[in-house]
Parts: C-alpha cells; structure tokens; sequence
C-alpha cells in the first residue's frame, strides 16, 4: 500500500476518527482543576464543531509553537490530517512558525518538513506587502492563533493587527481563534501608547497590559484603529474567566517565544521588559529571563531600596548572575531576582516602574539605551516601550514610583471604558 504524505502522518502521528476526521483532543481532562469546567480554546471550540467557521474555503494560520492541542499536538499538524478543513499555507511571525529563531528574527520562506505546507514569512512586513503575501499564498480565509502574554510590546499582538490589515487590502477574511491571557483579563494596567511613538513594540494606544485576549483586541482593533474594517470571525473560549491564572485551565504551557519560559516570566513581562530600554541587563542568557535584572557594579543596596517601597505581591531578592548572552555576556552581574508570592496582588507595572526609580537612584552608571532610526537620529528604546518620553523624563527629574504612576491614571482610566465594549468572558 502507497501512503501519501496525509496519510503517513495520520498513521504516525494522530488518531483519525471515523470518516478521515482527526481528533482534536483526548476526552481525558486529567489536569483540569477538580470542580471546574475545562477551557477550552477557540481552536478546541473550531475543531470539534468540524471546522464549520472555514468551511469551503482554502485556509492559511498565522501561528507558532504555541498553536496546541490539549495533549500537546500542533494544531497545523491536526488540520493538516483533518479532511474537513483544506489547510493551504502557514505563516510565520517573529521566531518563526516552528520557533527556531532568536528575538528579532525568523524563518524565511521554506516548506514545513512536517506537512509540506509552504511556510510564508510575516515579520515585519505591513501593509501591501503583506497583502501580496496573502495574495500569493492563493487563500481565502487568515486564521490566527498565537499564544499572547498580555503587554503591549509583545508584538505576536501587532502580527495580528498587521495581518487584519493586510487581509483587509488583499480582500482577505480573517478568524481569530481566542487562547487565555496568562496574567490574567482582570484589568488593564500603565500607560497608553502615543501615536508619534509607534513602532512594532505598539502600534496603536491600548495600556501598556491590556488585560484582554486576542479575540477581544481583535473586535477592539477593527472597531476602533483599522481604517476599513476586515472581515473578521472570531472564536471565543469556552471555560475561561477573568482571573484565571494557567494552571486554573488545565492547558499546557508553550514558550511563546526563546525568553518567555514560564507563566511565571509573562507575569512579570508587562514591568520588567521595560530594562530592555535601559543599559542593566533584563535577565535574557539565564534561565530566569526578565525574574533576574542587573549589572556590573550593582549590589545589595537596590534589592534593599526597592524592597523598601513595599511593593504589593512581591519580594526583590539580591541575587548575582552570569548571562550566557545579551548584556553583560560572561560577566558577572549584581541585581534582583522578582520573587512574586501573591500573584493577584502584584502590579506589574508599578514594580517596573519602582526597580528603574531605585535602580537610577543606587546605581551612579545607570543610562537609558539609545537606537539609531535608519536616518541616523537617535531614540530612547524606552520611550517605545513605555509609550511616551513621559516615564523617562520623570524618572530623570527625580519623581518617585507614585508620581509616575498617578501621571498616566487619566490616560488608562480612559482606555479601560474603551475596553469593556469588547470584553467577552466574565
């Protein structure tokens, strides 16, 4: 007997129901908190209403490794053996469909080993670019499915507004399948974006954690930002509330990309990213990127300055390392570890925001870092990620933690009433 390259995989890799049909996912629940109903993402959702949502029509996914199954499997895998959905092409954003490359890279165009779906590279790319893309790839229908960690400059969310765009001009529909956001959707948090400080760290003024999953800034993103509103489709979770944590969903847990290995990383993200504007080393080259920060000539006396300032939910630990990359490479660095022992009560944000105030006023070498525009000006990588030069000049002023934090409350005050009109859980 002659298998083709379907069938081969469903004899090896997945389990095919009857009528060619491959199962989504095992009925077993066995991680599913005892007396909760299991979430289940759009995917899960998609899947067992036989894909209906794409019926008809030649599908391209915007993914990566963090598009699974409950047990674990990759769901272009799983469409790729399902014969009720024609699964045409795959398109890969920073780090790459398959996540081989490092930040600030991808996969290039290639054929995916696995399925032999041709892979088509995103990053970075807008706009009519972009369109051609999706013209090129002969679909007719996006999906999205990405694992999101709920900060403005994680851009997997900005692949998504990029790619509403892009599908708007190529005359694309788009579905977005909703995954949880990790840290929780209870409430948005920091500053907003400012247009004349948009870069692919944030594109639009959404909070700086906007406390929402990707479905829920879809509708916003169409809605509120898009010139001409994309077709778009989303598909909702079942299972999933507000304050759930990861483990509260019985999902396994994916790195969404090489420096976000744990839950326990993306809770902390939405603050300490912010030490990627500055010269101390936001932990990348360690086991616990953006847990760990710290630099050359730092000691015991920031650990105890910031501990001072009695942050909610959290306890900063001296600690000493060696990153193996990035700053500081080989060096020995002094610095903090967080060490968050009461998750609901800790406020990224305002942690980040107390560790450059302290870190600035023990540290006599502390310095913001500057990137050259392609023009040759230069720019504070922080005022991007903080969404302004407003933190920046504050910190460098002298305020203290309360005072930047009070400066932004108008701005998120506003946004937050923006973004109850396209919440979906409770």
């Amino acid at each position: 007997m002659t298998l083709s390259r379907r069938g081969l995989l469903a004899v090896t890799g997945g389990a095919v129901a009857a009528g060619g049909a491959v199962a989504s996912a095992p009925p077993a629940l066995a991680h599913t908190p005892r007396g909760r109903r299991p979430t289940r993402t759009g995917f899960e959702r998609l899947a067992t209403g036989g894909y209906a949502q794409l019926s008809g029509d030649r599908v391209g996914i915007v993914t990566n490794p963090t598009g699974v199954t409950r047990d674990a499997r990759h769901i272009v895998d799983v469409m790729h053996l399902d014969e009720r959905v024609d699964l045409t092409a795959v398109f890969g954003p920073e780090h790459g469909f398959r996540g081989t490359a490092q930040a600030g890279g991808s996969e290039g165009r290639h054929d995916d080993p696995a399925t032999g779906l041709p892979v088509y590279d995103t990053y970075r790319l807008t706009g009519e670019a972009l369109a051609e893309v999706f013209r090129t790839s002969g679909v007719d229908t996006v999906v999205f499915d990405i694992q999101d960690v709920g900060a403005r400059f994680y851009t997997y969310i900005w692949t998504l507004y990029d790619c509403m765009v892009a599908a708007q001009l190529a005359g694309r529909r788009v579905v977005v399948l909703d995954r949880p956001n990790p840290v929780t959707g209870r409430a948005a948090l920091g500053p907003s974006l400012r247009k004349e400080f948009a870069t692919f760290v944030g594109r639009e003024p959404i909070a700086q954690a906007h406390g929402m999953t990707v479905a829920e800034l879809a509708r916003l993103f169409n809605a509120e930002f898009l010139e001409r509103p994309v077709e778009l489709d989303t598909v909702l979770m079942s299972g999933w509330r507000r304050a759930d944590f990861p483990d509260a969903t019985g999902l396994p847990w994916v790195p969404p990309s090489p420096n976000m290995p744990t839950p326990d990383t993306a809770l902390v993200y939405a603050g300490t990213c912010l030490f990627e504007g500055t010269n101390l080393s936001e932990g990348r080259g360690t086991t616990r990127p953006f847990e760990l920060l710290g630099a050359e000539g730092l000691d015991g006396r920031w650990a105890a300055a910031a501990n001072d300032l009695d942050l909610p939910g959290v306890h900063l630990r001296e600690a000493y390392f060696t990153p193996t990359f990035g700053k500081f490479v080989n060096k020995t660095v002094g610095g903090v570890q967080l060490h968050v022992h009461d998750r609901a009560a800790f406020d990224p944000v305002r942690t980040g925001i107390g560790l450059l105030v302290t870190a600035k006023r023990t540290w006599d070498d502390f310095s913001w870092r500057l990137d050259r525009r392609p023009d040759g000006t230069a720019t504070h990588w922080v005022d991007h990620l903080t969404g302004s030069s407003r933190v920046r000049t504050m910190i460098d002023a002298g305020a203290d933690t309360d005072a930047v934090v009070g400066a932004w409350q108008g701005e998120l005050s506003a946004f937050r009433t923006l973004r109850r009109r396209y919440l979906s859980y409770s």
